[in-house]
């Protein structure tokens, strides 16, 4: 996979996708990940779903900051972050908050960098400036370091004729913000998740500057954290933008209807494998669906403004893709507790699994099935909802603490 090496958002969303294939509940085995991260990326930009702490945003930039700084050449400049990262990784354990520590049961041996997976998102926010993917930028760094030399002489030149330094073409010379707080003194030796005020407060105005119009960037500036299961639960959801709450609305009906299908998935694969205990487990499940079911929103639902909501905005939504929602919503409109006796229904979900999958069908590859674990994409889409409260918390926190004089 070295094509992803140019690109931080291709590395970034790959990375995801790894991640999440051990994540039983939010596995996509029915090819809805286009949509899910459209509406993720609208309302909450820079994050994923393998962020575990905000302060991580300040070590990586702190760590490339300190090798700039020491003008480490490009030959061993990757070798030296990739040993700064995973020092981190000891002095994070002997602090009092090891909530998504990365590192925690590896160790140094850690194979997912924190830096990887926040590359993408230091750009979302402004804070990283350098336009390269983090492999690019480590091969460039000596290129770097000469355009700032080649800019400090021509600054003096500058000053020597009594005119005024170039701050634009200076801000061009930089990888990180210029207002990127200071370290802690103590960094890297002694550390922890807790930001200071000066600290949240940085990254509090990146997310102003960088994503106004999104719901993230409303959330930071005017609400509490609240620790509701998805994000139109929060308690100041009245106090949306009409944009926020329109995004929210089809995000939450879109959850809810292809929660359904993800259900009968499982309950089809259970019947398959014989196994009767997880058919009756995920049936009580479709059971409960169907009862929550919104069935009036969705009979009214506008799925056309579905997809002018989701299609161009930075993913690709498949015409097979938008088929096989149009009609498993059609599906479900019609009458809910009548799918399981479906053929036409439980076909689709067949088709659709089929056609991504292949030869790893868990319908045609026995293989396959023996190696189900049973549980795949059960968990409702809340579009990095339990990420975003974590980081939503650390920056309040950070925020309520008194400034240091």
């Amino acid at each position: 996979m070295t094509w992803i090496d140019h690109d931080s958002l291709a590395r970034e969303r790959t990375l995801r996708i790894l991640a999440l294939f051990q994540e039983k509940e939010s596995r996509d085995e029915l090819g809805l990940g286009a949509i899910r991260d459209s509406f993720a990326d609208q309302l909450f930009p820079g994050t994923s779903t393998i962020q575990t702490r905000l302060r991580y945003m300040l070590f990586v930039p702190w760590i490339y900051q300190y090798l700039e700084k020491k003008r480490l050449p490009a030959a061993s400049f990757a070798s030296q972050a990739d040993y700064q990262e995973r020092a981190l990784v000891q002095p994070l354990m002997e602090s009092d908050d090891l909530a998504g520590v990365f590192g925690k049961t590896a160790g140094k041996s850690l194979k997912r960098l924190p830096s990887s997976v926040y590359w993408a998102g230091l750009g979302a926010w402004g804070v990283r400036l350098t336009p390269f993917s983090q492999d690019e930028y480590h091969r460039r760094i000596d290129d770097v370091y000469r355009r700032r030399d080649a800019l400090r002489e021509l600054e003096k030149e500058v000053r020597a004729r009594g005119d005024d330094v170039d701050q634009d073409q200076r801000l061009l010379t930089y990888s990180w913000h210029p207002r990127l707080p200071e370290p802690p003194v103590e960094f890297p030796a002694k550390i922890d998740f807790a930001l200071t005020r000066e600290e949240a407060e940085f990254i509090r105005d990146r997310i102003q500057v960088a994503c106004p119009d999104s719901l993230l960037s409303f959330l930071v500036l005017h609400c509490k954290p609240a620790d509701t299961l998805a994000p139109w639960e929060h308690p100041d959801y009245a106090s949306f933008s009409t944009q926020h709450q329109e995004l929210l609305t089809h995000a939450r009906l879109f959850s809810e209807a292809m929660h359904g299908a993800s259900l009968m998935y499982n309950i089809q694969l259970a019947k398959l494998k014989n196994h009767e205990a997880l058919v009756e487990e995920h049936q009580t499940s479709f059971n409960s669906w169907i009862d929550s079911f919104p069935l009036d929103e969705v009979r009214e639902w506008s799925i056309s403004r579905l997809w002018e909501l989701t299609i161009d905005h930075g993913h690709s939504v498949t015409p097979q893709t938008r088929s096989f929602i149009q009609q498993w919503i059609e599906h479900t409109r019609k009458s809910p507790e009548d799918l399981l006796a479906n053929t036409d229904a439980l076909n689709l979900i067949k088709r659709r699994e089929m056609k991504l999958k292949g030869a790893r069908s868990r319908f045609r590859n026995q293989r396959a099935l023996e190696q189900w674990g049973g549980y795949s994409g059960v968990g409702r889409l809340v579009y990095r909802w339990p990420n975003v409260k974590v980081l939503l918390n650390d920056l309040y926190q950070g925020l309520s603490r008194e400034q240091l004089c």
